[in-house]
């Protein structure tokens, strides 16, 4: 076969040898003998990388190319946005203009919704009847010849959610602030998580048709949480309206055009397609339905989908009025048809060759082959270790403190300190009065910052989160610890903080002499696994009778490492042999605390 006749194939960084045989579509046995006569012995199940992958596909007639991995892209969250990204994979000469992609937030009753609806009532065409849904999540409209590209998201935990799976959810926030009511809790919560994601905020000064608005009052208020308006010298656009009356919306417009113009909003719609899922909901008679939003590429009729580990042939696709389309283009916000199953909202999604190549990327992303992988979230333990590896230069807080009078010091002293040590900048991304919640994980999960708190607890919702996403919360009750931490931590010198974990569970069914003195116990596992290398406590009638190290770890005549749940074993403990029949063995380790 000439190189001319050569097709091309896509492969991963690490394949095994059967999934490579698949998507060249040759026997294994056809591959295993390539890799032999190439010095590599490797099982039908064995992983490769890619570039000997590719020396087989290449001697059986294929051009390998290497896939690229945005699911194991650093994702730099709270840096660089999304889109800027994707233009930098991008030839500068095919990039064009696209619309903004924009996000309302603030607090609740601020008047939100009213406000979507009115911008998105002003600009339906008369008699314009909702197609296959009257609300799909997102929708656009057009001001003066130019586009923009709302997102209804339910708030800005929603907005924080899509950052924490690698999407950047919005090119500006819309922040809507009552002119009656002022910055409230949810008002300061909402700005500091549009801050983090380095998104520009435009003010909605809501309400302005009340008798009760004190407009000047609200822009001081503004201006204490670092929004200082544009009048004022400062660089935040304050824009008045009624969300009611439909007043002021043409200029809440102008200025979101007038943003998008300063942040240079680009997409290439011929490269490759990416984009965010909006939602995604199981229709009784459509089947699966997903909102999605382009964010660069066209996305066509029959193309196939992968959206997190959903997948499928697009059959059918909407625009937001519910109309039928072929293809989309960028900030495109469009429902498909097709999926498998329904995606979750805030999973990246992209264009793949064929159904096949999806359940090859899904299994190995289920098999644990492929990750989805983040950075490797920041503790105070290993910070002087990322500085010096220049990983980073940043040590981004979350601050909840029981009262104000707290707040203040703990933030103060901490600024001071970041003054004294200029090699790490301390960033305050919340500060706020009461416990840890879901949302100050979420936006500590999105930033990879840390959470502090001072005598507060963290709620259920907020440990199970922190537990899954790996997000590291330290809990204090005396400033000057939460202090001495913070430097010991940028000086290098904050060693990890040892905790036990039970690890397992056994039972001892019976006893045998291993010597003359010496008696070790027969088991069955009834929870987790023992481990050789850990430390075992023996309980009688609820009382531990001792505590120590394993002697030895027997699985029927062999040493092994570890038992699992369900299978028997024998063990034998240093310094102790007096075991009972009816004794419950617990084994634990030391692990570095995630706090």
């Amino acid at each position: 076969m000439s190189d001319t006749e050569m097709k091309k194939i896509i492969l991963p960084s690490n394949i095994s040898v059967r999934a490579l045989a698949e998507k060249i579509e040759a026997s294994p046995i056809e591959v295993i003998k390539v890799l032999m006569a190439n010095g590599v012995m490797a099982s039908i199940n064995q992983n490769i990388d890619f570039d000997t992958a590719a020396v087989v596909a290449s001697e059986l007639g294929f051009e390998p190319e290497l896939e690229k991995r945005l699911e194991e892209e650093p994702e730099e969250k709270g840096e660089i946005p999304f889109w800027r990204r994707v233009i930098a994979r991008e030839n500068e000469k095919d990039l064009v203009a696209r619309p903004p992609v924009v996000t309302i937030l603030g607090h609740v009753d601020h008047g939100k919704t009213t406000l979507l609806d009115a911008i998105r009532q002003t600009n339906v065409a008369a008699g314009e009847k909702g197609g296959i849904t009257q609300h799909i999540g997102a929708y656009q409209i057009e001001h003066k010849g130019k586009k923009i590209t709302f997102m209804d998201t339910p708030g800005h935990a929603a907005f924080t959610s899509m950052r924490a799976r690698g999407a950047q959810g919005a090119d500006i926030v819309i922040l809507v602030v009552a002119a009656d009511d002022g910055v409230m809790p949810q008002t300061r919560e909402a700005a500091n998580h549009a801050k983090a994601a380095r998104v520009p905020i435009v003010v909605a000064l809501n309400k302005m048709d009340l008798a009760t608005a004190n407009p000047e009052l609200v822009k001081r208020q503004l201006a204490e949480i670092d929004l200082v308006p544009d009048e004022w010298d400062g660089d935040t656009m304050i824009v008045p309206v009624s969300a009611i009356k439909k007043q002021g919306l043409d200029d809440l417009l102008e200025a979101i055009l007038l943003t998008a113009d300063q942040i240079d909003i680009r997409a290439n719609p011929k490269g490759e397609v990416l984009g965010t899922v909006v939602e995604g909901e199981l229709d009784r008679f459509r089947g699966v339905l997903a909102t999605l939003l382009l964010q660069n590429g066209t996305v066509k009729m029959g193309d196939t989908v992968l959206a997190g580990k959903a997948y499928g042939k697009i059959k059918a696709m909407f625009d937001y009025r519910g109309n039928r389309i072929s293809k989309a283009g960028p900030s495109t916000p469009i429902v498909i048809m097709g999926l498998n199953e329904v995606p979750n909202a805030g999973d990246l999604f992209r264009v793949v060759a064929s159904e096949k190549d999806a359940r090859s990327i899904v299994a190995e992303i289920e098999s644990g082959e492929r990750t989805f992988t983040r950075p490797t979230k920041v503790t105070l333990e290993d910070l002087f270790e990322k500085m010096q590896a220049g990983e980073t230069q940043e040590l981004r807080l979350i601050i909840k403190a029981d009262v104000q009078g707290s707040l203040e010091p703990i933030t103060s002293s901490l600024h001071e300190l970041g003054d004294q040590h200029p090699e790490v900048s301390i960033v305050i991304l919340h500060q706020e009065i009461g416990n840890i919640s879901e949302s100050d994980v979420m936006l500590a999960t999105a930033s990879d910052a840390i959470v502090i708190g001072f005598a507060v607890e963290a709620d259920n919702a907020a440990e199970r989160l922190a537990e899954k996403e790996g997000v590291s919360i330290r809990l204090y009750t005396v400033i000057y610890h939460l202090l001495e931490d913070v430097e010991k931590a940028i000086k290098g010198m904050l060693k990890p903080e040892m905790v036990e974990r039970v690890i397992g569970k056994a039972n001892v069914l019976a006893t045998f002499s291993v010597s003359r003195f010496k008696v070790a116990a027969g088991c069955r596992v009834i929870s987790g696994e023992i481990r050789r290398n850990g430390h075992m406590r023996v309980i009688r009638d609820g009382k531990v009778i001792f505590d120590g190290e394993i002697a030895s770890l027997k699985r029927e005549k062999d040493d092994v490492r570890e038992v699992r749940e369900g299978f028997e074993c024998g063990v034998a403990l240093k310094n102790f042999h007096a075991f009972e029949v009816g004794d419950l063995l617990e084994c634990y380790i030391f692990e570095k605390d995630a706090a």
